[in-house]
């Protein structure tokens, strides 16, 4: 080969060298960088990025994770139930998670304020939504302080809403249970549509997707272990001589347990 031809095709392969490196294959992440729509780019207003990351942090972490401590773990692994009752580390998990979330899409929403005039579909569903989760997630905490007294032989005074298990305290807590587990599934498509209005990078899609299929399955595994126990009878034991045991039970799979039966499903602490 003379010296021009190998200058020739020195030349010719810088040339191509590029075009070959722009047809490889896209790798994995690239693909998980991509907005949902398949864009080459993907902007925002950082308001609304912070409003999307509180409402994340809220809707999708802090109010399920409380949800779940109030459902499955009023009795802890290791305590001796009956003989030790009213275990108060779900109450305070509970309490401080739902606060903050609660919090948390507070400052979502004022993040979000006057940003709400967005076209199509998504948009407009995904803001109609938000209202209702942060109307509901108020209730909820409204709910909470006016939920009426405890009571019980534990308490200063016997009579109490919740030991009686008065009517006030049953709406509470139909009201309570039905309308948080609610708000958590309403919660789910209210994110799926903020993603696809915002048109997000895919791998938001799939961290969250991964996220709540973890949830449901905890959730349906702790069910079926029978963790959902009344929160009657974690205070107080299944003693029918507390008025509460005499009443039937409030919520879709709770359970009650005499304590014969607790320790032969779950073994002594």
């Amino acid at each position: 080969m003379t010296q021009r031809s190998a200058c020739f095709v020195a030349l010719t392969g810088l040339l191509v060298m590029p075009a070959v490196a722009h047809a490889a294959p896209a790798q994995p992440w690239d693909w998980l960088l991509t907005p949902l729509s398949g864009a080459s780019e993907h902007h925002i207003a950082g308001r609304m990025v912070w409003h999307a990351r509180l409402m994340v942090l809220g809707w999708g972490t802090l109010l399920p994770l409380g949800a779940l401590a109030a459902r499955f773990f009023k009795i802890v692994p290791g305590q001796d139930w009956p003989q030790q009752l009213d275990h108060k580390a779900w109450w305070h998990a509970h309490r401080v998670l739902q606060y903050a979330g609660v919090l948390a899409m507070t400052a979502g929403l004022v993040l979000a304020w006057g940003l709400g005039n967005r076209h199509g579909i998504a948009a407009q569903v995904h803001a109609w939504l938000g209202w209702s989760l942060c109307l509901a997630g108020w209730i909820q905490v409204a709910g909470g302080l006016l939920r009426g007294g405890k009571g019980g032989p534990t308490d200063d005074q016997l009579r109490g809403d919740h030991y009686d298990m008065t009517r006030r305290r049953i709406g509470f807590e139909r009201l309570h249970k039905s309308l948080g587990w609610l708000a958590i599934a309403l919660a789910v498509m209210t994110i799926a549509l903020g993603l696809i209005a915002a048109d997000a990078p895919r791998w938001m899609a799939v961290v969250l997707a991964l996220w709540w299929s973890a949830f449901v399955a905890v959730f349906v595994w702790l069910q079926r272990q029978g963790r959902c126990i009344d929160t009657y009878q974690a205070i107080w034991g299944p003693s029918a001589m507390h008025p509460g045991n005499r009443q039937p039970v409030v919520g879709w799979g709770v359970r009650r347990y005499t304590a014969a039966a607790w320790r032969a499903r779950f073994g002594p602490p």
